[in-house]
């Protein structure tokens, strides 16, 4: 039987999808990536997220239990709304070779052609069930990744502290960005629109004042923390603009393992060691204010040779494959 979950789902069916979502967990991911908190797992399914419409499916056998999970966001800012991106479709391991992938995913496909998608896309661990099942469906993979990992104490103690030219400060901050740096941050944002992105459908956003507000409000809303680390121009204003940054996003404040979102350095600041510095600073205030974060994971692509010869010098080390893939609908 498929069923979409209520919203907000009960206590009941966030559990029977967390265990879905950590039996594959352990039995897919190498034993050195941390288990999802189920805290994480109820923040996604009970807040809908800022930018489009979530759709959340299970597979649920005869005995109650999930054998399967998906989470389909359907995009509702421009230029995206012929897009979707599929979060999640994960069958609990002893479930497996027994159809229940193809009927979440008949399910979804059924969804993408009544909402007029022409595209949907996803981000995949390669070589293990997840590509062999989406390559069956004529996914076609569009951007190459790694997975790395930079050990917190470990980098601290063998990178230097970095300073910034002159005429540039660091701050930092966790959750909304403070006063009038907001709509500089926002600027940064849109500088990544150069960054590799394997031309996929789905293009980048326009980033403005209220769209970088909620992003944080979300993750904060779904129980994690936010914390950005940047370098402001003090020449633009008393309080500065952002001409570089870094996020680390922790699903849970107890989380021992962050997550990096984007690096940005506008191009008039690029070529002077700026994304560097940000980015060890950010060894220094997670060390500070979240010293129970011993890892911070990042994903590039395999192609931004310049942002991985940044992490390389930041004691980034490879981890794990992944891939950006996308289906035409």
């Amino acid at each position: 039987m498929l069923i979409t979950l209520a919203q907000p789902p009960s206590d009941a069916e966030i559990d029977a999808w967390h265990a879905v979502v950590s039996a594959a967990h352990v039995r897919d991911l190498p034993a050195a990536v941390p288990e999802p908190n189920r805290s994480e797992t109820a923040g996604k399914l009970r807040v809908p997220p800022f930018n489009g419409r979530e759709v959340h499916l299970a597979a649920v056998a005869e005995d109650g239990r999930y054998e399967g999970v998906a989470s389909l966001l359907l995009w509702t800012e421009p230029p995206n709304q012929h897009a979707a991106y599929l979060h999640k479709l994960v069958v609990d391991p002893g479930a497996r070779r027994r159809g229940v992938g193809a009927l979440l995913w008949g399910a979804i496909r059924e969804r993408l052609a009544a909402e007029g998608r022409t595209s949907v896309s996803t981000r995949l661990e390669l070589g293990g069930a997840g590509e062999a099942f989406v390559d069956s469906l004529g996914f076609v993979k569009m951007l190459p990744l790694t997975r790395y990992v930079q050990r917190v104490e470990q980098a601290r103690a063998s990178t230097r502290r970095l300073p910034l030219p002159d005429g540039l400060r660091f701050a930092h901050w966790t959750g909304v960005a403070p006063g009038a740096l907001a709509g500089s941050l926002a600027e940064a944002h849109n500088a990544l629109v150069d960054a590799p992105s394997g031309d996929l459908a789905a293009r980048p956003p326009h980033w403005d004042e209220p769209r970088v507000r909620a992003a944080a409000r979300l993750v904060g809303e779904r129980g994690g923390l936010l914390v950005t680390t940047a370098a402001l121009d003090t020449s633009v204003s008393t309080d500065g603009a952002v001409v570089a940054y870094t996020e680390a996003v922790l699903h849970t404040p107890h989380d021992t393992r962050a997550a990096t979102g984007d690096t940005v350095v506008l191009p008039g600041h690029r070529g002077r060691g700026v994304g560097r510095a940000v980015k060890r600073h950010l060894l220094d205030v997670l060390h500070d204010e979240h010293p129970q974060v011993r890892e911070i994971v990042t994903s590039v692509a395999d192609g931004n040779g310049a942002m991985l010869a940044v992490n390389e010098s930041l004691g980034y080390r490879r981890e794990r494959p992944a891939g950006l893939f996308e289906m035409k609908v």
